[in-house]
């Protein structure tokens, strides 16, 4: 979608402009147009940098080469799921109804800066629904205000804005993989069920902390998008940047020869969504539908279902699938490295047979005093973790013994420590560009033109939600596992 040699003249950024906030932002956005890596070369420093930890650990070369390639397969099936989620949200964002909902919502912010802000906002609102709602929807409505002529949108800090719902906010909502996991008995390790045992959402994700909590991420990240927009005449672009903007819904051409009339005809998107429609009942029925709809598998189903329904025509739907596709090229290349990073760090013993993820999170459980010591130290540990191996919270169950084994010795709440351990895993995000691909894909743009932003909310966030997190452990009550 970028084109070099289009780009006109960009404003160079100034970093003696405005607040300090704002300053530092932008010393922070030239620093990493100028030295950070595209996505790919950073995990490829990232695998580096994990293989020779394993190695001083103890680990052998020999065992980590061969854990680098047992695991470099093991996000094939996450990978296509993801692609899938970037390639549904994308169909369902162009098709005709939605376009038009997005073309309505482009038109509410009347500023530049006011439009970054509202895009951070609606990133995290979507995101406490759905990661990849946010994420796609998110990129979709960048694009959309930038079309526009009567406002100026700095295209990097809005695509930035577009990211926070991966950010900050995902993993406080009904996405959180961690509190889904520990809400379900069925989901439990029959080997974890008497550490942790059974923690429903009333503990967790809708706990009045959660959401003050919730409410305090949202607020803040506003701010910090409104105070580090470039001013007027710092700002850069689309047109800067040399990005196509050409309309993105899809406008399907007349059949040219008979057998394109099936094609154009509706007949085959009736019988396939009635089809379904049995599936759909039996799946939903049986539940807690927000629940039911956060497992990959049925989201990319209902999302391509609905994109059939909504293009309506076949030509249609295949139109916007290929053109959804150069938004997931990162995500198939990039994923099987952060497999076998996961891989190295979980599976390669030292000479007494404990992998590095094992001696890091002893190290800080052992550390932990009290209750909000141990916050500080979760919090920490888990963002560590979440730098190199960005699950989406499907670490938990590999991690989740030993903190919660020490939670229950220092008295710690459960559901609150899942909590601490969901809102710091998720900030590493604003710095580490693995679930930024398919965004960029869709923006057109790479990790270091939004990294300066992002990593902006990363260096404020960090140290305020784990004060917020440790002083409201101080308002729970704890009380042991609850096992059925």
């Amino acid at each position: 979608m970028t084109d070099a040699a289009s780009k006109h003249s960009m404003p160079a950024p100034h970093p003696g402009d405005g607040t300090l906030l704002a300053r530092f932002s932008q010393t922070m956005v030239v620093f990493s147009e100028r030295w950070f890596p595209d996505a790919y070369v950073f995990v490829l420093l990232a695998v580096i940098v994990v293989a020779g930890a394993a190695m001083v650990h103890g680990g052998s070369p020999l065992a980590v080469s061969q854990a680098f390639g047992d695991g470099f397969w093991n996000l094939t099936p996450f990978a296509m799921q993801m692609a899938l989620v970037a390639i549904g949200g994308y169909v369902v964002a162009v098709s005709p109804p939605v376009s038009a909902m997005l073309s309505r919502l482009a038109a509410v912010p009347k500023t530049g800066r006011g439009a970054i802000v509202f895009v951070g906002v609606v990133s995290i609102l979507l995101s406490l629904v759905n990661w990849g709602v946010s994420l796609i929807f998110s990129g979709l409505l960048v694009r959309e205000i930038a079309r526009r002529r009567d406002i100026k949108l700095d295209y990097r800090a809005a695509g930035a804005a577009g990211y926070l719902g991966l950010g900050v906010g995902f993993t406080l909502g009904i996405t959180s993989s961690a509190a889904q996991l520990q809400a379900n008995p069925a989901s439990i390790p029959k080997a974890m069920l008497p550490i942790s045992g059974i923690i429903g959402f009333d503990e967790t994700i809708l706990t009045w902390q959660s959401l003050l909590t919730t409410l305090f991420v949202t607020v803040l990240s506003a701010v910090i998008c409104y105070v580090t927009a470039p001013s007027p005449e710092r700002t850069v672009t689309a047109e800067h940047l040399g990005i196509a903007l050409g309309d993105d819904r899809i406008v399907v051409k007349k059949p040219a020869r008979p057998g394109d009339h099936i094609e154009h005809s509706p007949i085959l998107t009736f019988l396939i969504v009635l089809l379904a429609l049995g599936w759909l009942w039996q799946t939903f029925r049986s539940g807690n539908p927000l629940i039911t709809m956060s497992g990959l598998n049925t989201y990319n189903f209902v999302f391509l279902l609905l994109g059939i329904l909504l293009h309506w025509r076949p030509r249609s739907l295949i139109d916007s699938f290929s053109k959804a596709m150069p938004s997931v090229s990162g995500v198939l290349l990039q994923f099987p490295f952060y497999a076998g990073i996961a891989q190295i760090l979980t599976k390669v013993p030292n000479a007494a047979g404990v992998s590095l993820s094992d001696t890091i999170a002893h190290w800080f459980v052992d550390a932990s005093a009290n209750s909000t010591g141990f916050s500080f130290l979760v919090g920490i540990y888990s963002a560590v973790l979440g730098f190199f191996i960005p699950s989406a919270g499907g670490k938990w169950v590999i991690e989740a013994p030993y903190i919660m084994g020490a939670a229950n010795q220092v008295h710690a709440h459960l559901g609150w420590t899942v909590m601490i351990y969901n809102i710091a895993e998720t900030l590493p995000n604003l710095i580490n560009p693995f679930w930024m691909l398919p965004l960029l894909g869709i923006l057109g743009l790479k990790s270091k033109d939004l990294i300066g932003y992002t990593s902006m909310q990363f260096f404020v966030h960090f140290p305020i939600v784990l004060i917020l997190a440790a002083v409201l452990m101080g308002t729970f009550v704890y009380h042991s596992p609850v096992v059925p």
